[in-house]
């Protein structure tokens, strides 16, 4: 799919499916990648060590398969939105929203480019109005851009219809690491109160015809649960992470090859020889 058409599904309520795409960066493996049944290709600059030569690189891969390449910057800043989008990215993903006017210069980056400065703002507050010559162009110039707000603390989920209804917006990302922290109940993913609140946001934001996915592997959540945050209107289908997919299918190939091979087993290295792991690429996090 292109941008557009993941942005009008994203509004109408048809789902979208994509990964997080964190290990295959160079360009043979990235083509191979690009072989899988994807919407969108899910790219993070704010966790991941990616550059922009990188960043541009997949997304012109994956764009050039009809996979809608979408980049979650580290900040809601305007001209490193702005950069991902000169380097090939169709949705922007802008982590941690919280207020109205991180929204409005969120927008303002995605869907006013190139206009920036004294202009911008009074255009986004509503003090001044384009001519129709130039809300032409920039319909034009800013075709198939789409906008991802992160909902990722209470008080993004406390404020979120203020949030989501600036024009603009097409989805919600959610992040379970940040939002059980924010909760008081880190990690605690099964959690009665985190798993209410999921599918409340779920809903608010389907009422509102804005897009909505839960950053996880999707199929390890209990499949009760999940049928309902499907049934409340889920349909920005983020599952997982190509690197933790390929390594649990690996583990399970590995474990039936052990056992064919005289059931050999697997000596772990010790503990301190493992290094952190991003919470982005965590199951649930």
């Amino acid at each position: 799919m292109n941008g557009s058409e993941i942005k009008e599904k994203l509004h109408s309520g048809e789902c979208v499916f994509g990964t997080h795409i964190a290990s295959l960066m160079n360009p043979v493996a990235a083509s191979m990648a690009a072989e899988m049944e994807l919407d969108f290709a899910f790219f993070c600059t704010e966790h991941m060590p990616l550059d922009r030569t990188e960043v541009s690189l997949l997304c012109k891969i994956y764009a050039a398969r009809r996979i809608s390449p979408v980049v979650r910057v580290p900040a809601c800043d305007a001209s490193i939105i702005s950069a991902a989008l000169d380097g090939g990215a169709e949705g922007i993903v802008v982590p941690y929203i919280e207020t109205v006017e991180e929204v409005r210069r969120a927008v303002g980056a995605v869907k006013y480019r190139p206009i920036k400065g004294k202009l911008l703002a009074e255009v986004l507050s509503g003090r001044k109005t384009l001519p129709e010559s130039t809300q032409a162009f920039l319909g034009d110039f800013n075709d198939g851009k789409y906008l991802i707000v992160g909902i990722e603390s209470m008080e993004a989920i406390d404020n979120l219809e203020e949030l989501i209804t600036v024009d603009g917006v097409d989805g919600v990302f959610l992040g379970p690491h940040d939002i059980t922290v924010s909760m008081g109940i880190p990690t605690e993913y099964n959690n009665p109160l985190f798993l209410n609140t999921i599918e409340d946001i779920v809903r608010r934001c389907r009422r509102h015809s804005v897009g909505v996915g839960l950053h996880t592997l999707l199929l390890t959540l209990d499949e009760q649960y999940l049928r309902r945050l499907l049934d409340a209107g889920m349909n920005w289908i983020l599952n997982g992470a190509d690197i933790t997919v390929m390594r649990d299918a690996m583990n399970t190939q590995l474990r039936s090859l052990r056992r064919l091979a005289g059931n050999i087993p697997f000596h772990a290295p010790p503990s301190n020889a493992t290094a952190p792991v991003q919470s982005c690429l965590v199951p649930g996090k």
